[in-house]
Formats: structure tokens, C-alpha cells, sequence
């Protein structure tokens, strides 16, 4: 299973308005492990940032004075996607983004929709989470999910955070350990599981026997079942008897 974890920053708010992606940020994930196979694009949007849209994300015009339109990069950018679920917070913001640059790249270019199924992660929480924060920081917080890198938002830190928030959400497991560096096993980004330590000094657990008066009534039991079942007591095929 090839999933991607997505997000974007943007000039502004409303494609409607004329605003446009700045930054795409993408994470593969295959069968839940981390790839380190990452689309990183900056893209300058030929528009002016809103002054409170780059106190968020940190981005200026100057910035992404000398970086490539979105028409550059998009076959890249869909052959990159094509085919996988896309995981995103807040998917309906991002995706109507991205389908307004594909419009304005090409007005047969394909939507998200058709080339992608989309998971969205804040849907996901507000089912699971019901009347409590659920963006991506309180999400962090609530999974023990270190941000604390996190000054600005970055549309790749952020789709890192998000499969580790995401990976969590949906399991918590993100490796089996069997002896080999967890980290690695785990993939870039990811937390190994925590394990824990047994104290030597531990009071000796108490082994509780059956006695004489139990084997008899399980062997009673056992009997009774099988006359039930016209012999099909399977506990006592494994039994010998």
C-alpha cells in the first residue's frame, strides 16, 4: 500500500482570490514504513504574499523570486502522487488548491480526485476526538508526537510531523523491533516504539497449580462436552484420550 502524506503552503487563503501554492510537501509511506522518498517543491505563485499568510509560513516574494512556476513541476508532481492515497489534514483546503493549479496548468490536466483517493486526517480526529483541538499541534500533543523543531510551518516539516501523527492515529506501531536499529527499521522521521524495562529486583510472581480437585472437574468438563458434541471435543483429541 503507497500512501503520501501532503501538505501545501500558499499565498493566501482562497484560490477564488487568485492565491496560489508556494511550497509542496510530500512524505511516501509503503505498507505504513517510511521511504525517504520525499517531493520537495518550492514554486513562486506570480502574486504578491499576504502579509498574514507569511507570518504563518515564513515564505516571502523575494524568496521564491528565482523558483519554478507550478507549470514546471506538475508532470513531476503527478507522477509522484499518481496512484497512492493521499493522507492530508484539512484535505478540502490543500486539494482545492491543487486542482486549481492543475486547471490553470492545463484545462485538461486531471484532479486530485482522478488520481488519487484522499484520507483526511482532520475528519479522522474529529470522529475520533469529538469537541477537543484537533490540529495538527494538538494532535502532537495529545500522541506524543515531538514538534518541538517546529517554529514555522513548512509545507515538508509538516508532512513529516503528519505521518507521525497519522502512523499513530491509526495504530501507534510503526516497526516490530527484532535486533536491528529501530530507527532504521522505523524509517526517517519516525519514532521507535518505547519499551519498556523489567526491574531484576521484582518480587517473584506467585505460580498458582491446579489441584487434584480442579483436574478432576476439567476432566469432567471435557467429558461432558464431548458427549454433547458426539465426539468432537477437540481438548481431548489433543490429550490422547
Amino acid at each position: 500500500m503507497r500512501q503520501i502524506v501532503l501538505d501545501t503552503e500558499t499565498t493566501g487563503l482562497e484560490p477564488k482570490e487568485g492565491h496560489r501554492i508556494i511550497e509542496i510537501g510530500c512524505v511516501e509511506m509503503v505498507d505504513r514504513r517510511l521511504t525517504k522518498s520525499n517531493f520537495h517543491q518550492y514554486i513562486q505563485p506570480d502574486r504578491e504574499i499576504d502579509a498574514g499568510a507569511e507570518e504563518v509560513h515564513g515564505i516571502s516574494s523575494a524568496f521564491l523570486a528565482d523558483k519554478p512556476r507550478f507549470a514546471d513541476v506538475a508532470e513531476r508532481f503527478i507522477r509522484f502522487i499518481d496512484g497512492a492515497e493521499l493522507i492530508i489534514h484539512n484535505a478540502p483546503f490543500d486539494v482545492g488548491f491543487l486542482d486549481h493549479e492543475l486547471r490553470l496548468w492545463r484545462a485538461d490536466a486531471p484532479s486530485i480526485a482522478d488520481l488519487c483517493e484522499v484520507t483526511d486526517t482532520l475528519e479522522m480526529a474529529r470522529r475520533m476526538h469529538p469537541g477537543q483541538r484537533n490540529g495538527l499541534d494538538a494532535l502532537c500533543k495529545r500522541y506524543a508526537v515531538d514538534n518541538s523543531h517546529r517554529e514555522l510551518h513548512g509545507a515538508l516539516l509538516d508532512a513529516e510531523i503528519l505521518a507521525d501523527v497519522y502512523l499513530a492515529m491509526t495504530g501507534g506501531q510503526i516497526a516490530l523491533h527484532l535486533g536491528g536499529d529501530p530507527l532504521e527499521e522505523a524509517g526517517a522521521g519516525s519514532k521507535p516504539a518505547r519499551r519498556g524495562r523489567i526491574d531484576p529486583n521484582r518480587p517473584r510472581l506467585r505460580v498458582v497449580k491446579a489441584s487434584d480437585a480442579d483436574c478432576e472437574a476439567h476432566a469432567a468438563r471435557l467429558d461432558a462436552i464431548d458427549a454433547a458434541s458426539a465426539g468432537g471435543c477437540l481438548w481431548l483429541r489433543e490429550e490422547g484420550r
